[in-house]
């Protein structure tokens, strides 16, 4: 393995990054456009957030959460090829991570389903987890990869 295979489900999440952020500001500006709000009400966050519904509203929190754990994801993939540790094992759990935060996402963004939503995120963060703390026991020497 070449370790550049990593590089797949790392672009994939900045692709759904990039995917989350046009939904939200496609939501925002027809909001916007549609309902001729005033943009000087949406100096301030708690402003912006009395005016715009939950269903515009969701796809920006989404947004926001893809840069809570994904950069782990961002920084640990990086390590794993500079280091030259990228392998199937990290490869799967890479891919299974970015499949349930883009589930999480599609979830998020429309019907906002928690229970299924949350699953979602729990299954991402267990791979992302994973691949820590594997990462850190390989970089100790506890395992012998």
């Amino acid at each position: 393995m070449q370790g550049t295979e990593i590089f797949g489900p790392f672009f994939g999440m900045i692709l759904l990054t990039f995917v989350v952020w046009t939904v939200m500001y496609v939501r925002r500006l027809g909001f916007i456009a549609r309902y001729k709000i005033d943009t000087e009400k949406l100096k301030r966050p708690d402003q912006g957030a009395a005016l715009v519904p939950d269903a515009v509203a969701y796809s920006s929190y989404n947004f926001k959460n893809l840069f809570e754990l994904p950069i782990l994801f961002y920084a640990l993939c990086v390590y794993l090829f500079v280091t030259g540790n990228v392998d199937s094992v990290y490869l799967t759990s890479a891919w299974i991570f970015l499949m349930f935060r883009s589930v999480h996402s599609a979830i998020h963004c429309t019907v906002n389903i928690v229970k299924i939503r949350l699953l979602s995120y729990l299954v991402a963060s267990l791979a992302l987890w994973f691949m820590v703390l594997r990462a850190i026991l390989d970089f100790l020497g506890v395992l012998n990869t």
